[in-house]
């Protein structure tokens, strides 16, 4: 008799010992799963993105770069209070923008625009309004009204290229995101041409 319940708890105590190493195997290979069918889903997610929507922010985001840049100048050599007040909107506007994109290309596992920002500064790029480090040094070294006039007109310039590059990704973007903030883009950038084309006439 004793033998037998001694076999019968050493066989109940394995018992438990395996269906806990299932249990454990379980939860493993749950949470091994789970962070499978994430990386999958993310995977997935990137795969279904559009390329343009991806170019998109990819080149808003040194855009964006090269506007909060501006703006920082033209708060320590504006003359113009109304110049520093619209270069303190511009950073307000595009500095949460430029994290927005960032946080994109970081989930669609694109490279983000930043890096290449200086090369892209360096380029011709025609219509994205793009400024040349030449044209950014000449700013930098200017002032007071010249530096308020040089501002307003490369600002302008530079918006229009945002513009035309939120127009067209609006042409073809089925993200409800990318939608919102190309719409934000030229309306805000729209009605800031227009404060800007006023205060050159009146300069």
């Amino acid at each position: 008799m004793r033998t037998t319940a001694r076999a019968l708890s050493v066989t109940a105590v394995l018992a438990g010992t395996v269906a806990l190493s299932a249990c454990g195997g379980t939860n493993t290979d749950h949470n091994g799963m789970t962070g499978m069918g994430s990386a999958s889903s993310s995977a997935t997610s990137a795969a279904k993105v559009d390329p343009a929507d991806v170019m998109f922010a990819q080149s808003m985001v040194p855009h964006h770069q090269q506007a909060v840049e501006m703006a920082n100048l033209a708060l320590t050599r504006a003359s113009s209070a109304d110049v520093k007040a619209l270069a303190t909107k511009i950073k307000a506007a595009q500095d949460p923008e430029i994290a927005t994109m960032d946080g994109w290309l970081g989930t669609w596992g694109a490279p983000t625009g930043s890096a290449d920002m200086n090369g892209m500064a360096g380029m011709d790029h025609g219509s994205d309004g793009m400024m040349s480090q030449v044209d950014m040094t000449k700013l930098s070294q200017a002032s007071g009204a010249q530096f308020d006039r040089m501002w307003l007109t490369m600002m302008i310039a530079h918006h229009q290229g945002a513009l035309t590059m939120a127009k067209d990704v609006l042409t073809t973007t089925k993200d409800p995101r990318v939608r919102v903030l190309a719409q934000s883009i030229v309306d805000g950038q729209t009605k800031e041409i227009t404060t800007m084309n006023g205060l050159l006439s009146g300069s």
